[in-house]
C-alpha cells in the first residue's frame, strides 16, 4: 500500500510552506483510489517514482507539465519497468472509470505508470500529454 509519506517523498519536510491542506486532501483521495486499483491489479507493493511535486521540484523535472497534477496532489507515477500495470490499466479501463482514475498513455511514460484523480483536458480515460 502506498501511504502519504511515500507520496510526499520527503518533500513535505523540505517544502512545508508549499504543502497546503487542500493538497493533502487531494493526495489522500488519490491514494485511496490508487491503492484500490493496485489491489485489483494484484500488486500492492509498487514503489512511487514521483509523487507530490512542489513548484520548485516540478520546474526541475524533465518533461513535467507546467501545470502538472503532481503539484496539486492529484497525480502519481508508479515504477513499472516492464509495463505490466500500464498494460493492465489499458486492458481494464472499466476499473479506471469505476475508481475515477485517468492514465497517461504508456507510450509517453516508459518505465512508470502515471495515474491521476482528475480528468485531463481531453476527458479521455487514457490520454496523451
Amino acid at each position: 500500500m502506498i501511504g502519504l509519506q511515500d507520496h510526499w517523498m520527503g518533500r513535505d519536510r523540505k517544502f512545508p510552506d508549499d504543502l497546503t491542506p487542500e493538497i493533502e486532501e487531494n493526495a489522500i483521495e488519490l491514494l485511496a483510489r490508487v491503492n484500490m486499483l493496485l489491489e485489483r491489479f494484484g500488486d500492492v507493493n509498487l514503489k512511487v517514482a514521483s509523487g507530490w511535486r512542489p513548484p520548485e521540484v516540478n520546474a526541475k523535472t524533465a518533461g513535467a507539465a507546467l501545470k502538472s497534477k503532481h503539484m496539486t496532489g492529484h497525480a502519481i507515477d508508479l515504477v513499472d519497468p516492464d509495463g505490466d500495470l500500464d498494460q493492465w490499466c489499458l486492458d481494464n479501463q472499466s476499473e479506471l472509470e469505476l475508481l475515477q482514475l485517468w492514465q497517461e498513455h504508456p507510450a509517453a511514460t516508459k518505465n512508470w505508470c502515471h495515474l491521476q484523480s482528475i480528468p485531463p483536458k481531453s476527458g479521455n480515460r487514457v490520454f496523451y500529454p
